[in-house]
């Protein structure tokens, strides 16, 4: 569930780390070559030790169908271990519908794009999807996980291939303080959920790998471009989470409304909050009159 209180509390204050739920803070601290220390420390706390990564390699995010009518299908961070397997990583911020079935159709193509032309024995190589999510998938299940291993078993539990993988990280699940970290990874959850809100390294991540994400993931390290990039990442995530709140709380008063009063409590200017409702900015003013909202000086 969405923490508005916090939210708002990182939004009036001027933030010294990244988000790290944005495209461009993900990016930065997982996606790049100069950081893929930090993914590679991350993986190896999720993957079996027969599938513990020494190094690897990023690929193109982008993977195009053979067929012009087949979706495109867009991965936040792919790369290649040095011995083979494939890993597809994400951080997912809003519920999807069809987000199972979705997985399972990125999953499809590292697969089909192993085959080979000409004498080819249908050996593959391990593939792996990784799902970081700020929302519950698995709202409706018996047993709710932080973490959840999806692997390819028959009726009786037993492994029918070391193939295909699916690790699901759902982030609300994960309410551990400080002082009840046990593992590497424990300590890189809270890591991620926490970035943001940090203004210096807690004693607890002050380690050699944590220091490097810390240190990536300056605010004032940015170049102007990058600063421009990521403010235009942070209010997209924004947007998202006023409209995921406002899905959530519908039926309790207008939809419109509710996207004004969550924008407004996010920090949003009135101008922006009249653009992401789609309505004027007089409807704005009125419906901030009746909720007896106030803009913050802090604004988006």
């Amino acid at each position: 569930m969405i923490n508005m209180s916090r939210l708002k509390e990182i939004l009036n204050r001027e933030p010294v780390y990244i988000n790290p739920y944005t495209d461009f803070g993900f990016k930065r601290l997982f996606g790049e070559e100069g950081s893929k220390d930090l993914l590679v420390d991350f993986l190896n706390q999720i993957l079996p030790k027969r599938h513990q990564i020494a190094n690897l390699t990023f690929q193109n995010v982008e993977q195009t169908p053979k067929l012009e009518h087949e979706r495109k299908a867009y991965f936040d961070i792919r790369c290649v271990s040095i011995t083979g397997e494939i890993f597809i990583v994400e951080m997912q911020k809003a519920r999807l519908e069809y987000f199972r079935d979705r997985s399972v159709f990125y999953l499809t193509f590292p697969i089909q794009e192993q085959g080979q032309k000409g004498d080819w024995d249908f050996k593959l190589s391990p593939v792996y999807f990784i799902a970081i999510l700020d929302f519950l998938y698995d709202s409706a299940m018996k047993r709710q996980l932080v973490l959840r291993k999806i692997a390819f078993k028959d009726q009786y539990g037993e492994l029918f291939s070391d193939k295909v993988h699916l690790r699901f990280i759902q982030m609300p699940l994960f309410v551990k303080q400080e002082n009840e970290l046990k593992t590497r990874f424990d300590k890189w959850l809270f890591f991620l959920q926490n970035l943001e809100g940090f203004n210096d390294i807690p004693q607890i991540l002050n380690e050699p790998i944590f220091q490097r994400g810390f240190e990536i993931a300056k605010i004032a390290k940015m170049s102007a471009n990058e600063f421009r990039q990521y403010e235009e990442s942070r209010l997209g995530y924004l947007t998202d989470k006023a409209a995921y709140e406002t899905a959530r709380q519908e039926g309790d008063a207008g939809r419109t409304e509710l996207v004004i009063k969550n924008c407004i409590e996010l920090g949003f200017t009135i101008e922006m909050t009249a653009q992401v409702a789609g309505t004027t900015i007089l409807f704005v003013k009125d419906t901030m009159k009746k909720f007896g909202l106030k803009q913050l000086e802090n604004r988006v």
